[in-house]
């Protein structure tokens, strides 16, 4: 990916935003340097990068990269109310107004919204949602007429999403006490530290269910580079992560987890197909794939996979980015049929960046399957 036109275009959209800062402060008169300013909102607008370099490390390092995952809902919202600001602005010029009675009206106005959206969004993003789906499975298991499966994909655990949020999502495993728990991808959020320093294993080993807790590896793990360590860690609490594996709960449902797509380009040995990962799988037993990204239907449901759970979208994680996703993927969130396979997409139970969502909520996906 050329990312030399994604750098140009966040620095336009942020040279708007600071633009419009700097038009407010010389308005009001504030005697502040502007290039003190430019200064300021430079850090501001690269904080999460700087945070995520080498050139910070410590607590000033992960404050940085806090920040800077606020600000990429900060820059998005701003950039959109600071479009329909100046539009209104030029309408109010045209009709005549005076500039000191317009300017002040649109910009505490814009301000407010933005407050608004930053608030709600935080809301739906800490304040999970239970999505029930119910699904008919044609294959018989013996001693099993349906099966309970709670499923949290995307927690992204690190510096912002922590114990704190994980422990709603293990007390609602406590609760409903399902008969099997699937984690499909981006348990954590790249870097292992955060996960390791703050003892995140001890609230996860809690997350537990009489036929297993299974996982799969995300894109974030990949990026961060822990790979190793990470599927470590987890089975060292009971939690078997499936890197182009499947295994038998009961001697009667299969579950099956590939290694994420970025494995195809992270070099290695890449990952199998579905058709090849199954290639020797019992096709009468009831087959529950976890594939973190949601591509490639058809092939798994030729491959014989009755239940398909992925994640990744967030579905867009805040408007209007959904309708992004929406395009991208043949279903970014919720439920299809594929064929005579079930699909399920959840929007994730943590955050990326910032933990705001808006047109999407953090959810924990139950699913009843029943067998016929």
């Amino acid at each position: 990916m050329n990312f030399i036109p994604v750098l140009l275009l966040f620095v336009l959209i942020n040279g708007y935003i600071g633009g419009h800062g700097a038009f407010l402060l010389a308005h009001y008169g504030a005697a502040f340097p502007m290039t003190l300013y430019w200064v300021l909102f430079a850090v501001l607008v690269f904080s999460y990068l700087i945070g995520r370099s080498r050139l910070l490390k410590g607590p000033l390092g992960r404050l940085l990269k806090v920040i800077g995952s606020y600000y990429f809902a900060v820059m998005e919202f701003a950039f959109l109310l600071l479009i329909a600001a100046d539009l209104i602005a030029l309408t109010c010029k045209l009709a005549g107004a005076e500039p000191g009675v317009y300017i002040p009206v649109l910009a505490w106005g814009a301000a407010a919204v933005l407050v608004i959206l930053l608030l709600r969004g935080s809301w739906n993003s800490w304040t999970p949602v239970v999505r029930k789906y119910e699904l008919q499975v044609n294959k018989q298991v013996r001693g099993m007429k349906e099966l309970r499966v709670l499923v949290a994909s995307d927690i992204h655990l690190g510096n912002i999403v922590g114990k704190r949020h994980l422990s709603k999502l293990v007390k609602h495993a406590e609760n409903t006490k399902p008969d099997l728990i699937l984690l499909p991808g981006d348990v954590i959020d790249d870097s292992i530290e955060p996960y390791i320093r703050n003892g995140m294993s001890e609230v996860m080993r809690r997350l537990k269910a009489p036929l297993g807790t299974y996982a799969v590896l995300g894109n974030h793990e990949y990026y961060g580079g822990h790979i190793e360590e990470y599927v470590k860690q987890m089975e060292a609490i009971g939690i078997k992560v499936l890197r182009d594996e499947t295994v038998g709960v009961q001697n009667a449902v299969l579950i099956a987890g590939r290694k994420d797509r970025t494995a195809e380009r992270s070099g290695g040995s890449g990952r199998l197909s579905a058709a090849e990962l199954l290639k020797d799988a019992d096709s009468s037993r009831p087959i529950i794939m976890m594939d973190h990204q949601p591509y490639q239907f058809a092939q798994t449901a030729a491959a014989g996979v009755d239940v398909l759970l992925c994640g990744h979208t967030h579905r867009g994680q805040f408007a209007p980015n959904h309708w992004i996703t929406r395009r991208l993927f043949e279903l970014d969130w919720g439920y299809m049929r594929k064929e005579a396979m079930h699909v399920v997409v959840s929007s994730g139970f943590g955050s990326w960046g910032p933990p705001i969502r808006l047109a999407s909520r953090s959810e924990i996906v139950e699913l009843v399957i029943r067998f016929d």
